[in-house]
């Protein structure tokens, strides 16, 4: 049984994680979506919270499992017996930080493979950050996320009040 192992913060879970979590599943036996607790990046949702949009957004899919996890990435594929890496590239500046980062992890277990997906098309211009801007400037995300996904946004921004500072500038 070949089990892969597919890393990220989902903060939140878009369209274009969907398609590399669908498409990675028919590859392996099992795909994992795990959802890194505390990267050193602004987060909107709590891991728990991550968790449950991810969890819910592959509902009935039971070649997908999900879980969070903390530390090293190769660690935790490790502890749950997982051979593969897969992460998605969007644009060619996706390419330079995975290829690093495939190839720390590679020094750090050279036992675990990468696999690399390239994006459908429609979701080249897709980032957590991106969605989470427009959100915060008020703007349509629902072609973005699915449904549920966008009312947890919603509610995580009225949360914060009137004007949350976006974590990225598309404004520019």
């Amino acid at each position: 049984m070949v089990r892969a192992f597919f890393p990220g913060t989902f903060d939140p879970v878009h369209y274009g994680h969907i398609d590399i979590a669908r498409r990675a599943s028919r590859l392996f036996d099992e795909l994992i979506v795990a959802v890194y607790d505390k990267p050193l990046k602004s987060l909107l949702f709590s891991p728990e919270e991550r968790i449950a949009l991810v969890e819910q957004t592959f509902n009935g899919d039971t070649k997908v499992k999900v879980i969070g996890y903390s530390g090293l990435t190769v660690d935790a594929c490790r502890r749950n017996n997982s051979q593969v890496i897969v992460r998605g590239l969007r644009v060619f500046s996706d390419f330079e930080f995975e290829f690093r980062m495939a190839l720390a992890n590679h020094r750090l277990a050279p036992d675990i493979e990468m696999i690399s997906l390239i994006t459908a098309e429609e979701h080249t211009f897709l980032s957590s950050g991106t969605v989470r801007e427009i959100a915060t400037l008020g703007g349509d995300v629902s072609s973005m996320v699915p449904p549920h996904v966008e009312r947890a946004l919603v509610e995580a921004l009225n949360a914060l009040g009137d004007h949350p500072v976006p974590p990225n500038a598309l404004r520019d």
